[in-house]
């Protein structure tokens, strides 16, 4: 079993953006005092989120599960530090739609104590594979990548089709960012350790460190530690974006392409981030839940670039004070990086798990055009990684043809953003790629409704129906049940005394009731009776 790493391939598209990690890629990992209030949304991941399982003025320790999963998709989430549960209220998150979500907004006591309950295991390749994954699913830990799908989920393999590889994604093909380079710089042996546990999960032997070659400090860590552990492999990728992308990654490495609609796991690769294999390693030997992650606070806008380690929660203004602060001029603050990020309107909202990067960006690292109208070069058709026709779905999201979404495949976009990097009337074409699929979730969950709505009256049609037609069955029981009686009572012989009362026999009948008879004979008799 295994996949033979023996060339790379190259996806289709892709490009080359200037990548600005000469700001941060020498600024060593660095922590940060603890916040005043921390605000901890309770959905942080891909599916269904958290339900709060504290209350206000509850005190609450480091490590302590503060929102419990609400589904097999989903990831608990907790305590960041220790302190008091000060409110569980709405609050500015980072999220396209600019509406709030539900936090907890936790206030430090300075303790920055752990939960005693939390433990670790000395030796945890002696647990069975899915204690492995129940204890990942327990620290709450998704793809720090910035997907953030529930890792316990990618980490438990098909029944029908066994995996091959574990890809460890280490390319941080994003411009800016380096704080994926910055960890296998400085934690490669704690990042091999969490890789092993993941191998041990999903019962395979293969894995593949893959890194971009414009971080050479991060290939030599990670070389080093992988000669020391078996079964891992470290590969330097030619620079390419959106290399770094899921899909795209694989067919790079093992030549393979996932299906449209399918999953890696359909053709026996598992890929993960090396955050995410740093996080498995601190719950699997410490019993240590997410609760902090790398974040890279970079552009040329920001006083003092860093890679900083952060409590989950913390508002990015946090961030940018202790980096020094923003340039006069500054034009857009990015949560994420320039390619998918988020423009921020408010700095209060809070870092999570799927955060990689502040960026502070001035006017010539921003696009300041007006958006025009599409000319139809094909520029944004030529550079698709997946091979897709951008303008044509943007048109149709513009436009709300979402019966045509389909057509496209815009469910297939991974909304990488070269097609929007190279495009010569500066249309914001992810934007629109993300209406559309909001529109199309709002348009699923609508038909839901409407079909749960239908079922149920149906359901109840029928139940009415059903109870007339017992009733009815009920009737017609009693009344047959009735004509029974009724014909049984008529048929049955009478007691003889009640015969000779009530319908005499012909002898003794009167004498007027035969033909000819006469009643004065009777009477004669009866009187000379003795």
């Amino acid at each position: 079993m295994g996949i033979m790493i023996s060339a790379l391939r190259r996806f289709h598209g892709g490009v080359h953006p200037k990548e600005y990690k000469e700001l941060s890629r020498h600024c060593a990992i660095e922590g940060i005092p603890l916040p005043e209030r921390l605000y901890v949304p309770f959905h942080q991941h891909i599916g269904a989120p958290c339900d709060p399982c504290v209350a206000p003025g509850e005190k609450v320790l480091k490590g302590q599960m503060i929102g419990r999963a609400g589904g097999y998709v989903s990831a608990p989430i907790h305590a960041p530090t220790s302190g008091t549960i000060e409110a569980i209220v709405e609050h500015v998150a980072g999220h396209p739609s600019g509406l709030t979500m539900l936090c907890a907004v936790l206030v430090p006591d300075g303790n920055d104590q752990w939960h005693p309950d939390l433990k670790g295991l000395v030796d945890p390749l002696d647990l069975e594979p899915q204690e492995i994954r129940d204890k990942i699913r327990d620290a709450g830990i998704v793809g720090l990548g910035g997907a953030t799908f529930p890792s316990h989920v990618k980490l438990t393999p098909s029944k029908t089709r066994p995996v091959e590889v574990l890809l460890i994604n280490g390319a941080e093909c994003e411009p800016y960012l380096t704080c994926d380079a910055r960890l296998m710089e400085e934690r490669f042996a704690e990042i091999t350790d969490g890789i092993r546990y993941m191998l041990h999960a999903l019962q395979t032997t293969q894995c593949v460190v893959c890194i971009e070659d414009n971080k050479p400090g991060a290939i030599q860590a990670m070389t080093k530690a992988a000669k020391e552990t078996r079964n891992i492999q470290v590969l330097a990728l030619p620079v390419m974006y959106p290399q770094g992308a899921e899909k795209q990654l694989i067919e790079v490495v093992t030549g393979r392409q996932v299906p449209s609609g399918g999953l890696p796991g359909d053709i026996g690769v598992i890929v993960h981030n090396v955050g995410t294999a740093l996080a498995v390693r601190e719950a699997i030997r410490f019993g240590r839940p997410l609760t902090h992650r790398v974040v890279t606070v970079t552009g040329q806008g920001i006083a003092r670039p860093a890679n900083l380690e952060v409590p989950i929660g913390t508002p990015v203004q946090t961030l940018i004070d202790r980096c020094g602060g923003l340039k006069s001029g500054v034009k857009k603050v990015v949560m994420g990086g320039p390619m998918m990020g988020l423009a921020l309107n408010d700095l209060q909202v809070p870092v999570v798990k799927g955060t990689s990067g502040i960026l502070a960006l001035m006017a010539n690292e921003t696009v300041q055009k007006p958006e025009g109208p599409c000319i139809r070069c094909g520029n944004c058709v030529r550079v698709c990684p997946l091979k897709l026709t951008p303008c044509e779905m943007a048109w149709r999201a513009r436009h709300d043809l979402l019966d045509q979404l389909g057509d496209v495949h815009l469910q297939d976009c991974c909304e990488c953003g070269t097609c929007a990097y190279v495009c010569p009337s500066n249309i914001p074409l992810v934007h629109y790629f993300r209406y559309g699929k909001f529109a199309l979730a709002a348009q699923k969950r609508e038909k839901e409704k409407t079909a749960l709505t239908k079922s149920r009256s149906a359901a109840k049609e029928a139940r009415v129906a059903a109870e007339k037609a017992e009733k009815e069955r009920k009737k017609e029981e009693m009344r047959l049940a009735m004509e029974a009686k009724k014909k049984a009572a008529a048929a049955a012989p009478a007691p003889a005394g009640e015969n000779q009362a009530t319908t005499p026999p012909e002898e003794h009948a009167p004498a007027a009731a035969r033909p000819g008879g006469s009643v004065a004979p009777r009477v004669a008799r009866e009187k000379n009776t003795p």
